[in-house]
């Protein structure tokens, strides 16, 4: 496994935005997600002390060894227009965390005001 992977991407405010990240061994097999669990974090910035936290949605699946990361529109809804970074990390154990994909996520407040 090589370092985080970037992926920004624009979110409209509300809606049900989703991507999966295949994570692979160095040499391009899959990586075996067995007895891992993930976090995808939303934050105002980098850091311990950020102005604004939220957990969005990450599930793990063994089967496919993927990871499915959802904003759902509650958690969507408390977004402003702007822009936020984020974090999708796997852990199995205090002792193994492994930071999949992290970026930008510029936010983009709807027109119809349905959040």
């Amino acid at each position: 496994m090589a370092f985080p992977g970037t992926y920004n991407f624009s979110y409209y405010k509300g809606d049900t935005s989703q991507f999966v990240i295949r994570p692979k061994n160095s040499d391009g097999s899959s990586f075996d997600l067995n007895g891992y669990t993930a976090n995808f974090f939303i934050a105002s910035a980098r850091g311990n002390n950020p102005s604004f936290r939220v957990e969005a949605q990450a599930v793990v699946s063994a089967v496919n060894d993927t990871v499915t990361c959802t904003i759902l529109p509650g958690v969507g809804g408390t977004l402003n227009a702007g822009t936020y970074v984020y974090d999708v990390q796997i852990t199995s154990g205090p002792s193994t965390i492994f930071t999949l994909v992290t970026g930008n996520i510029t936010v983009t407040e709807q027109v119809t005001g349905a959040s």
